[in-house]
C-alpha cells in the first residue's frame, strides 16, 4: 500500500439525498492502489449509499470523483465498470446451478467461430484467473450451490478481476462465513492488494475491518467523522467514533466530528 502519489480514488464533497433527507452530506474519500480502505458507521449512516454513488447505482446531487486523478463521469453503474469499478455483493449474485467458469462470463459468454458456446476456452480462461488468485481452488465442474462460502466469494471476485478491476467494493464479504472461509476471503483481499488492486471494504465486524483494512473512514448522519489509518487507532476508538461521532487524535476529523479536537 502507499499513501503517496495520486489516489485510484478520490470522491470529494459528495453529496445526496432522497426526499429533502440528506443520506449522504458533503462526504470525501480516497483510496490508494493495493489498499484496503474500510468504510464504518451504523445503518443509515451513509456508507452504502456512498459507494453505490462510486458504483454507479445512484447518482450524486453535488461533488466530484477523480479516478487515477482525472475527473470520471459516474451516471450508470456501465460507467463504473468502463473505470474499472466492480461490486462484489454480500449475495454475490451468482448463477447457483452453473459451474465457475459460466459464472465468471455470465452475459459475456464466450463462443466457437460456429456460434456455439465455447466452453474449453471459458474454462481454461477460469482456470488461470483462479490460479491467480485462490491456487487451492479445483471445483471447476461443481455448480457453485456446491461450494463453501469462500469457495464462491473467490468465483465473484474472479469475475471481477478478470474484466479488468482496479476498485474493488465489497459489500460484508465475510458475513455469514465461518472462521475458516473468513481467513480464506483474507488471503483473497492480500492477494488482490499484492496486485495493485484498491479495495473499499464495507463492514459491520470491527475485529475484521482491523484484520483486513489499512485505513479506515467512520460515517454518521451522512457525514465522514474521520478517517485513520488502523495502525494509529484501537478497536475502541473506532468505536467511538462510530457511536459518539468522537474524533480521536489519531484520526484525521471530517465534517461529522463532534469536535475537531479529541
Amino acid at each position: 500500500m502507499t499513501g503517496k502519489g495520486t489516489p485510484l480514488v478520490e470522491m470529494k464533497n459528495i453529496s445526496i439525498a432522497f426526499g429533502g433527507i440528506h443520506a449522504v452530506d458533503d462526504a470525501s474519500v480516497d483510496l490508494y492502489p493495493g489498499e484496503v480502505m474500510a468504510l464504518l458507521g451504523h445503518n443509515g449512516a451513509g456508507k452504502s449509499t456512498l459507494i453505490k454513488i462510486l458504483s454507479g447505482a445512484y447518482k450524486r446531487d453535488a461533488g466530484s470523483i477523480f479516478i487515477n486523478g482525472e475527473e470520471a463521469t459516474i451516471n450508470n453503474p456501465r460507467d463504473a465498470k468502463h473505470y474499472g469499478i466492480e461490486t462484489i455483493y454480500q449475495t454475490l449474485a451468482l448463477a447457483d446451478n452453473v459451474d465457475a467458469a459460466a459464472n465468471l462470463f455470465l452475459g459475456r459468454e464466450l463462443r466457437t467461430r460456429w456460434g456455439t458456446l465455447d466452453d474449453v476456452a471459458m474454462e481454461s480462461e477460469t482456470r488461470k484467473v483462479m490460479g491467480r488468485l485462490n491456487p487451492r481452488f479445483q471445483r471447476f465442474k461443481d455448480p457453485v450451490v456446491r461450494l463453501s462460502g469462500g469457495q464462491r466469494q473467490s468465483v465473484a471476485i474472479a469475475r471481477a478481476i478478470h474484466f479488468n478491476a482496479r476498485i474493488l467494493i465489497m459489500d460484508e464479504p465475510t458475513a455469514a462465513l465461518g472462521p475458516q472461509e473468513t481467513a480464506q476471503v483474507a488471503e483473497l483481499v492480500k492477494q488482490l492488494k499484492a496486485d495493485g488492486i484498491g479495495i473499499f471494504l464495507i463492514s459491520h465486524d470491527i475485529h475484521d475491518v482491523f484484520d483486513l483494512a489499512d485505513r479506515v473512514c467512520v460515517m454518521k448522519n451522512g457525514q465522514v467523522v474521520g478517517t485513520a489509518s488502523t495502525d494509529d487507532v484501537t478497536k475502541d476508538e473506532v468505536l467511538g467514533m462510530i457511536i459518539l461521532g468522537k474524533c480521536p487524535v489519531g484520526a484525521k476529523p471530517g465534517p461529522g466530528a463532534l469536535s475537531a479536537v479529541a
